[in-house]
């Protein structure tokens, strides 16, 4: 009754020739911000009509999402961008919203990249923000820090050694920090990578995750080849990753990355199709993927029945013993209030 009195009430508060609503979890300036500024403008000849960029901004992303799940999603016109803290969220935290309830207009399948300064020693500790997101790069840097065959409490204990983990930091004053050297390694989204991070003569690509794959497995990024985490992992130290803080590291990556920026409305939506038809014929069009491609990179486009199969995937990576690694680092390395979801709740998104 309430999803009802919900849709009800916003069909008589929004104009019959409203904008397109893009909800952004996150400030102005963001990162999701940018690249979803980058799509609606490419995007909107091809729609035939205006969109507007909402930020939400909140604690770690969530409030956004959450209210798009329990009332903007009953706008025909308004679509959820989520991006990569909002699946990292899903796995360990307490949420609202659940992926199973939307149809996919699309999603990039994306990537984080990762830099270092240059003037880093190594006999320094890293000193990096933590924030929404970036979870997988405590993982990946720990694992490159630490090396091979170590078990989970090995690693909180040699995390904390060598990584300073600096909490607090808004995305203007982390990318600051960096250029002033008060933080040694960043991170960054494709976009916000190609903007902030590499016309920046003091930083040099350290590590990136790879790109997702249908079966489950992760490519090298064609943008930034040579540098994803296994392949460095197993050339500095001759073995590949493997283990229960590998499996972890795993999921987590794969639920940011995998999800790391997607477009989403409910599943009765009627602008579904028409908001799928016009991206995928702006993935076609040269001018716009040139547009897109400049700011952004090479990456692909998951449309529509592609998209949902992407999230279907990924839930295949949810098992009890990664879950439980994922907690335990996160609570007792890097401080988050996570906690071991019921894997029957998680469950529901099968349905």
């Amino acid at each position: 009754m309430r999803k009802l009195f919900l849709a009800a009430m916003l069909m008589l508060s929004t104009p019959a020739f409203a904008d397109y609503t893009f909800v952004v979890p996150q400030r102005p300036g963001s990162g999701t911000t940018i690249w979803a500024e980058i799509v609606a403008r490419e995007l909107e000849p091809f729609l035939g009509e205006k969109i507007i960029i909402k930020n939400i901004p909140g604690a770690r992303d969530i409030p956004g999402f959450n209210e798009f799940h329990n009332e903007l999603q009953y706008d025909d016109k308004t679509v959820m961008v989520s991006h990569g803290g909002n699946g990292v969220a899903f796995l360990q935290e307490k949420v609202d919203y659940n992926y199973f309830d939307y149809t996919s207009i699309g999603l990039m399948n994306l990537n984080i990249i990762t830099a270092i300064r240059k003037d880093y020693d190594p006999q320094e500790k890293i000193k990096f923000s933590a924030g929404s997101g970036q979870t997988p790069e405590a993982y990946a840097m720990t694992m490159l820090l630490c090396g091979p065959n170590l078990t989970v409490d090995e690693y909180i204990n040699c995390f904390k050694k060598n990584v300073t983990w600096v909490k607090g930091m808004k995305g203007g004053e982390r990318r600051l920090a960096f250029k002033r050297g008060e933080l040694n390694a960043t991170r960054e989204n494709p976009a916000a990578f190609k903007k902030h991070v590499l016309p920046d003569e003091n930083a040099e690509l350290w590590f990136h995750h790879g790109i997702l794959q249908p079966d489950g497995s992760h490519a090298d990024d064609q943008n930034y080849p040579g540098y994803q985490f296994e392949t460095l992992f197993e050339k500095w130290y001759g073995v590949k990753p493997e283990g229960d803080f590998y499996n972890a590291y795993k999921l987590v990556k794969s639920f940011r990355d995998g999800l790391q920026k997607a477009l989403w409305v409910r599943k009765d939506n009627p602008n579904a199709k028409k908001l799928q038809d016009a991206l995928r014929e702006m993935s076609k069009d040269p001018k716009a993927t040139k547009a897109i491609q400049k700011k952004v990179g090479k990456y692909d486009w998951l449309i529509g029945e592609d998209g949902d199969a992407h999230r279907d995937m990924l839930m295949t990576f949810i098992n009890e013993g990664p879950m439980q690694t994922l907690v335990k680092f996160n609570k007792e390395a890097l401080g988050l209030k996570s906690i071991l979801k019921e894997l029957a709740s998680l469950s529901i998104v099968y349905k």
